[in-house]
């Protein structure tokens, strides 16, 4: 590491010395330096499907752009969403987190749905993310926008309760090259080489490769755990603009991570009764291509057609999982009148899986083919210069439980230029997964009459239902005055139909040896909760070289088992903080020299102390293409934990340090 750290040293002060060719990439425009009006009139899509501005939304959104990725000091885009009010991030080991909106966050986060490009990324095998796959160059991302609440009435299944819409930079944005690298007591490894370029008179492309390396993390016993990863990532994208009318965008990934777990528990099914704690290696590989075409008719409408391809390979806990999704979806943008602006569209996608058993976990049936087909209106009704009403729904046929809808309506008052008020209501679903249909894993030991022992053992329901939530919403944007904004909103949500762990009768088998009984848990949906709670994000511009911006989020969980239920709830209200608070701080202390520091405080979950991190980063320019950062992370604690989980071995957060170099050309 020290051999690193000075080769860093070393080639920062050769490009400091060096001369920079005239056309070089340059860094972002600085943030701080725009005006609140100005960002209150940033464009947003990810709301209606339509660019309209972030003052106009009926919907709690908080955008996340380029110049806040690069002074955050983030490696990863989990540490990125730790800026967003109402959303949870809590890191499981060093390769996993457990990401929640208002709630209800574990390691797959199935109640969110996280989209790159417009390509899906919930994965229909478990329900939800996993965060390890999103690896991507952070210097790549034009902007995050994220929804709190319900996002189904445009986007469809599993956006219960937000909304994570990553958008990549244009190409014709990333011209010329970049050369990365850094490293750190976490971090020993991260390097990004990218270049960009024209193609002739119509187009622009990008293609890059990165590698990083991450260090094992430590267990609470203050061992040293297993958790460490490294993976490589290439990519691509292209951008044509084929004729005033026409763009076409055509862009793929392909990644390969290998990390490691502790798995806790029983582990081996053909070692029963044992449990232990076992090391357990992943192994991923994954590849997309996605092409996007946009027109714009004569009539001022557009429209869009876009399809994906995206397929993986991933081996965990001895089970391996391929997976192959094609995505097909078409949109239109129209005004109708003066009164009426309307978004619909159409959409198609089948997934097709093969499962090979693990060491005790098995998917039945071991192949499946799926197909969903969907379509959405939303149409903005104007109804005066100040005030709009926005009524829609997705409908989708899905291969579990046949139709479902999710409507949505929105209230939108403009009183002022400086204020807006709004209002909304929606219902939206998780549609099941192959987990909830066909999972047998054998979950604990428990003692039985005679000195014998027991498995309980987790069942899929073959007749599983839809988890739904109804949402009523109230939010206000105001620009109290120069350089100071507020945006806050109040939420109130009811869930249906949310899983619990049946126990059905014993069952005493031979197979697999020793003699033993079985008592099944089958996946039910006999739980509901009732969610209240806000969240305020204010910002303030405190001098032309000085920006604060601080969020505030409060959450009460209430879940109950029905009366016809035996069983436990799977969501866990006590794995949600009931209270979060950030303030960032961003100075530009001379031209080239930046100082940026944010502070957290996370109430306590069930299992897990509440606690503080310090996040601060010196970021230095050197000329106009070159900068040198050094971050320091959780720095108030050697160390902490985040999570409440006990399957997969917990390890602390430490407090870590990383430097990074880029050179722009």
């Amino acid at each position: 590491m020290h051999r690193i750290a000075s080769s860093l040293l070393e080639a920062g002060c050769l490009l400091a010395l060096s001369s920079v060719p005239a056309d070089a990439q340059k860094f972002p425009a600085d943030l701080t330096q725009v005006s609140l009006e100005d960002l209150m009139h940033i464009q947003v899509t990810s709301v209606s499907k339509k660019e309209q501005t972030l003052s106009k939304t009926g919907a709690a959104v908080f955008v996340i752009n380029e110049e806040d990725i690069r002074r955050s000091g983030a490696t990863n885009v989990p540490d990125l969403l730790r800026m967003v009010p109402g959303v949870n991030v809590q890191r499981i080991d060093a390769n996993s987190w457990a990401i929640g909106i208002r709630g209800f966050a574990d390691i797959y986060a199935d109640k969110v749905l996280v989209l790159v490009d417009g390509r899906s990324v919930y994965r229909p095998s478990f329900s939800g993310v996993l965060w390890d796959e999103q690896d991507m160059p952070l210097e790549n991302i034009e902007r995050i926008e994220v929804i709190r609440g319900v996002g189904g009435t445009v986007w469809g299944a599993n956006a219960m309760n937000g909304v994570i819409n990553i958008t990549t930079k244009h190409a014709k944005d990333t011209q010329g090259g970049i050369i990365a690298a850094g490293t750190g007591s976490e971090t020993s490894a991260d390097g990004l080489v990218q270049y960009g370029g024209k193609i002739g008179s119509k187009g622009a492309y990008r293609a890059f490769g990165r590698y990083f390396n991450i260090e094992s993390s430590i267990l609470p016993s203050g061992a040293r755990a297993v958790d460490g990863w490294h993976g490589f990532h290439e990519g691509f994208r292209s951008d044509w603009e084929l004729s005033p009318q026409d763009s076409l965008t055509v862009e793929g990934d392909l990644l390969r991570n290998r990390e490691g777990q502790t798995l806790k528990g029983v582990v081996f099914a053909n070692a029963l009764p044992l449990q232990a704690d076992v090391n357990d290696r992943i192994e991923f590989n994954g590849g997309n291509i996605l092409g996007r075409w946009s027109h714009t008719l004569a009539n001022g409408s557009n429209l869009s057609l876009q399809m994906y391809d995206d397929y993986y390979s991933r081996r965990v806990e001895g089970l391996n999982e391929t997976r192959n999704t094609v995505d097909l979806d078409f949109q239109h943008h129209v005004a109708i009148g003066s009164r009426h602006d309307v978004v619909w569209g159409l959409g198609y996608r089948m997934t097709s899986d093969h499962f090979t058993p693990g060491y005790s976990v098995t998917i039945l049936p071991p192949h499946r083919r799926d197909n969903l087909f969907s379509t959405f209106v939303q149409d903005e009704i104007t109804i005066t210069n100040s005030l709009s009403f926005i009524l829609g729904s997705k409908f989708e046929h899905n291969a579990y439980t046949g139709f479902e809808y999710e409507p949505g309506a929105q209230l939108v008052w403009e009183p002022t230029k400086r204020q807006t008020l709004w209002a909304s209501v929606a219902r939206a679903i998780r549609q099941p997964s192959r987990k909830d249909y066909g999972l047998s894993m054998p979950f604990a030991v428990v003692p039985v009459s005679q000195g014998g022992f027991g498995i309980t053992e987790l069942v899929g329901q073959l007749h599983p239902k839809t988890e739904e939530v109804r949402d009523f919403e109230l939010g206000y944007r105001m620009q109290i005055r120069k350089g100071l904004s507020l945006d806050a909103v109040a939420f109130w949500s009811s869930y249906r139909h949310l899983m619990t762990l049946e126990p059905q009768d014993p069952i005493f088998t031979m197979s697999p040896p020793p003699p033993h009984v079985v008592i099944p848990l089958m996946f039910d949906y006999k739980a509901h909760a009732h969610n209240y709670g806000a969240e305020i994000d204010a910002n303030w511009n405190v001098t032309d070289r000085w920006k604060i911006r601080s969020g505030l989020s409060l959450l009460h969980m209430n879940v109950i088992s029905n009366p016809d239920s035996r069983g436990s709830i799977v969501a866990n209200e006590g794995n949600a903080p009931k209270y979060q608070f950030q303030i960032r701080s961003l100075v530009n202390l001379t031209r080239r020299l930046e100082w940026d520091t944010s502070l957290m405080c996370v109430a306590h979950l069930a299992t897990v102390p509440s606690y503080r991190r310090l996040d601060t980063r010196l970021g230095w320019r050197l000329g106009e293409s070159a900068e040198f950062s050094v971050v320091g992370q959780n720095l108030l604690t050697p160390r902490h934990l985040e999570h409440g989980d006990e399957w997969v071995g917990r390890t602390q957060v430490e407090r870590s340090v990383f430097g990074k170099i880029t050179w722009r050309f």
